[in-house]
């Protein structure tokens, strides 16, 4: 297998996390298109109760609090992240409303019908998009909402090369009007599809990633698994610049049934 070849999914949880958390995203986003797609999120007060799934070290989470009352519980697997997240909610002085803790979006830690609103922005592709929905289905309330980003094609058509690097990464990646058809299939009714602008990329996730990597591959100097996983990121990049106008993430809005 050659280094083109491997997929973020088979490097150190230790190493992924690291490089991650030296960024305020570990993903495409804005605090704008956070704030956007919680417009389309009707019935929320200070007594809902809101999870962030795969909410890394919560920038996304943070933009959440400020923009609504209730309580939110942050859920990530890397136990750094969320000693991130938890610094930053007292930061921002959200630590009474807003607390992270390690776990996984497969083995949920709420009751049935407890949670208002699901949050997830780029993490759904490891659980899943079909599995993810109608597992988390049953934490929501009737008329409950799930709001997540999700990697989707936006032609019916691709060039192969960024075909073959997006199923690699996310076996189940399609198009959008694919993805509605399985929201409603799931037991929701979509409430807003749009895609997160290039920006989001770029300037927020992207560019930040630039002096980072040259000072983490000082660190790791000489370090083969470092500069494969650097070059990886750097792929990322180049793919995103040269067929952008292929795919991206979309942000799907669904309201439970």
């Amino acid at each position: 297998m050659s280094n083109e070849d491997k997929s973020i999914h088979e490097f150190d949880f230790n190493l992924i996390c690291e490089y991650f958390s030296g960024m305020k995203r570990q993903g495409p986003g804005s605090e704008e298109i956070t704030i956007k797609a919680l417009s389309f999120i009707d019935n929320l007060s200070g007594k809902s109760r809101i999870a962030d799934l795969g909410c890394g070290t919560g920038g996304q989470t943070m933009t959440l609090a400020q923009h609504t009352q209730g309580q939110i519980t942050g859920l990530d697997l890397f136990p750094g992240f969320i000693t991130l997240f938890n610094r930053n909610a007292e930061r921002l002085n959200l630590q009474n409303r807003v607390k992270g803790f390690v776990g996984s979006m497969e083995n949920l830690p709420f009751q049935n019908g407890e949670l208002d609103l699901i949050w997830s922005e780029g993490a759904i592709a490891n659980i899943g998009f079909e599995k993810g929905l109608t597992y988390w289905k049953g934490f929501l309330k009737k008329g409950g909402y799930v709001a997540v980003t999700y990697e989707s094609w936006f032609t019916n058509e691709r060039p192969a090369e960024i075909e073959k690097w997006w199923v690699d990464a996310v076996p189940e990646i399609a198009t959008i009007g694919h993805n509605i058809s399985i929201m409603q299939k799931t037991g929701y009714i979509p409430v807003a599809a749009f895609t997160v602008p290039e920006n989001c990329w770029i300037d927020n996730y992207f560019i930040p990633q630039k002096t980072w990597q040259e000072e983490f591959l000082k660190k790791y100097a000489g370090n083969k698994t470092v500069e494969t996983f650097i070059a990886l990121m750097k792929r990322e990049a180049e793919l995103y610049s040269k067929y952008k106008q292929y795919y991206g993430y979309v942000f799907y809005i669904g309201k439970k049934i």
